[in-house]
């Protein structure tokens, strides 16, 4: 058995130092073979640096490989081809990891029964929710989604969702039947467009793989502050929206003006009128970033004909 542990990073060598730290600390077997694959996503800070010292310091655990295509798709690319574990787990450069966290996530993956797992994605142990944030709200977890969190219980068990791309980790041979990540979708220079991770995990999904929900493979995630901001969530939202239009595309007996269908206008509508009449702080909020998701559908139907759309779709 073996594991390669993909993790990309672009410009953030002090984070990242943190993440290799508790990488290094992991307690795997000793019949599992492992290793750690840091690829630079063409950072221009101390990056090669930090991973150096970690090579150098754990020369049979951490390998360094330079990807300068712009992208974290093209980065996560690239370490899957080069990965030479049997078994891909992914973490993030802004994470940290419990020593238990791969043997727990990748336990269930060997045997071929399940195609990939995801675990928990917890805040650092310091974290509140701002108030402005609703988690007891109908779908209330899902509005945690901007600080990449993730917690469906403390249960495993077979996921009917995608997991999130900090903590997950998948039978190498899924990328070689199924494709690897999107290069249309995920974060790069100029552009915060993501669900690159979790369109994997719903193709495999509607392809009838099955993926684990793991509880005890836990991730902290740092976040910043200005991730716990009102504009930094409408941004996210918004791409967001953008992005759902290029994973799954537009109805095609859908009515349209200019390439945009009116039942996102008709959408925005009813999300603008409980905005401005609802009067719960956090349902208020809540309501106003409904409307800038539908938005952002709107603006990627206008930048995108509906037969670039599908052609995008079919490609990948």
């Amino acid at each position: 058995m073996s594991i390669t542990v993909i993790l990309c990073t672009y410009n953030r060598c002090q984070s990242l130092t943190k993440a290799l730290t508790s990488a290094a600390a992991l307690r795997v077997p000793e019949s599992v073979e492992w290793e750690v694959l840091v690829v630079d996503n063409n950072s221009r800070d101390q990056t090669c640096e930090v991973v150096r010292e970690f090579t150098n310091r754990y020369p049979s655990r951490f390998r360094y490989l330079f990807e300068p295509q712009p992208g974290k798709s093209y980065a996560l690319n690239s370490g899957i081809r080069e990965a030479r574990g049997t078994v891909l787990a992914f973490m993030d450069d802004d994470v940290t990891v419990e020593p238990s966290w791969l043997t727990n996530l990748t336990a269930t993956l060997h045997n071929g029964e399940w195609a990939g797992a995801g675990g928990r994605i917890l805040p650092e142990k310091d974290f509140s929710p701002p108030r402005w944030l609703s988690l007891t709200a109908p779908r209330g977890r899902y509005i945690l989604a901007p600080l990449a969190l993730f917690d469906v219980g403390e249960q495993p068990g077979q996921l009917a969702e995608p997991p999130f791309g900090t903590n997950m980790a998948f039978r190498k041979e899924m990328f070689e039947k199924h494709g690897g990540f999107r290069t249309d979708l995920g974060p790069r220079p100029g552009s915060e467009i993501r669900n690159e991770d979790t369109e994997f995990g719903a193709r495999l999904l509607a392809e009838g793989e099955r993926i684990r929900y793991e509880p005890s493979a836990v991730v902290y995630h740092a976040l910043s502050e200005d991730r716990v901001q009102k504009k930094y969530y409408l941004d996210w939202w918004f791409d967001k929206g953008r992005a759902d239009i290029r994973q799954i595309g537009i109805p095609r007996n859908a009515w349209r003006v200019f390439g945009m269908p009116l039942y996102l206008f008709r959408r925005v509508a009813v999300w603008m009128l409980r905005w401005m009449v609802t009067l719960d702080p956090a349902r208020r909020f809540q309501s106003k970033l409904a409307v800038w998701a539908k938005a952002g559908e709107i603006v990627e139907c206008y930048c995108h004909s509906p037969a670039e759309i599908k052609a995008r779709n079919d490609q990948n």
